[in-house]
């Protein structure tokens, strides 16, 4: 038997080029499943070990958890990523994957941002299925290209950071010193506001990455280590506290509790963040240099520094030194000296 019809219409080719090794595989035209019969000969003759490659049937869900298996654990908040990518497979209906289109993808897109998804979040999940096909298409787990190669993310307006002044930042470190059971996290803050750390940072540090006046993280963002100088005084407070009461608890959920017992009102999203941001905008208010606020934060690019360059006391003052009406700002009429129309 080699080819014949279906009752459907369809055409099944069952053909066995040598002894033991038989093909199956249906098709809708004759045409196709002749031209199917005519490879595997052709191809079992010149090597006998060859095999047609069977249809990838994988759904969208299986391939994100072969993703997970072979590279995703290894990165850092692996478990919450898992958990996005589940949930992405189930809003796009768990497609097969090597059928998924950037449609598909797109269309969900605009359906979650008319229902009030940060543009952000919608960007990260993007971001996230790429890095899924890039990798599994690098591993060779996949041999069809990315279907979002050529998706863009949205073009999200730029929020400007918010940072605490020195007023809010004594009204917050006071509030900590004075909520019950919190010396772990007012020193944890203080960290934050001493050298820039993300709180996870900050929350991770232990005893041997506190010596030489100096903190050393390790469990950044960017998987590298870090060192950066700290006052006397707060390496002491420190070493007394590994030394009183051991490593630091996880707390960073309390945070906002703490922060509602201040007048401090931050934008949506932002929370211990703050703290970070208010290192890097008073270093660069006080004139420090944009390229060692890169190392002290570890950011890989200087372009997301770059985000606290307006800060700078000398920035784009040639604004107010050369624009055009510079000479005539002078001698405009005093307010309350309008003649009447």
């Amino acid at each position: 038997m080699a080819i014949i019809q279906q009752p459907d219409g369809r055409w099944k080719v069952d053909v066995e080029p040598i002894k033991g090794r038989r093909f199956r595989k249906t098709f809708k035209t004759k045409a196709e499943a002749q031209r199917f019969e005519t490879s595997c000969r052709a191809k079992v003759m010149e090597t006998p070990d060859w095999a047609p490659k069977p249809k990838d049937r994988r759904k969208l869900s299986e391939v994100f958890t072969r993703y997970y298996d072979l590279h995703g654990h290894t990165l850092a908040d692996s478990k919450r990523l898992k958990q996005v990518l589940a949930n992405i497979a189930h809003d796009l209906g768990d497609p097969i994957a090597a059928k998924f289109t950037a449609d598909q993808f797109c269309t969900l897109r605009g359906k979650l941002l008319v229902e009030g998804i940060n543009g952000k979040t919608l960007n990260n999940r993007l971001g996230y299925v790429k890095s899924v096909f890039n990798e599994l298409h690098r591993l060779g787990d996949i041999d069809y290209p990315n279907p979002l190669a050529k998706v863009r993310p949205l073009r999200l307006q730029e929020r400007p950071l918010s940072y605490l002044t020195q007023e809010q930042i004594t009204e917050l470190l006071e509030a900590f010193d004075n909520y019950p059971n919190c010396t772990h996290m007012a020193l944890i803050a203080r960290v934050c506001l001493a050298t820039g750390a993300r709180w996870g940072e900050a929350q991770g540090l232990v005893p041997s990455r506190v010596k030489n006046g100096a903190v050393t993280f390790a469990n950044t963002k960017s998987r590298r280590t870090r060192t950066v100088p700290i006052a006397p005084a707060l390496e002491r407070m420190l070493l007394d506290y590994f030394k009183e009461y051991g490593a630091f608890p996880n707390c960073i959920r309390h945070f906002s509790r703490v922060l509602q017992s201040t007048s401090i009102t931050l934008p949506a999203g932002q929370a211990t963040h703050v703290l970070r941001h208010t290192f890097a905008s008073h270093f660069v208010m006080a004139g420090g240099n944009i390229l060692t606020l890169q190392k002290v934060l570890g950011h890989s690019s200087v372009t997301m520094t770059m985000r606290y360059a307006h800060l700078s006391p000398d920035h784009l003052q040639d604004a107010l030194r050369l624009n055009p009406i510079v000479d005539t700002l002078s001698t405009l009429p005093k307010p309350g000296n309008e003649k009447a129309l």
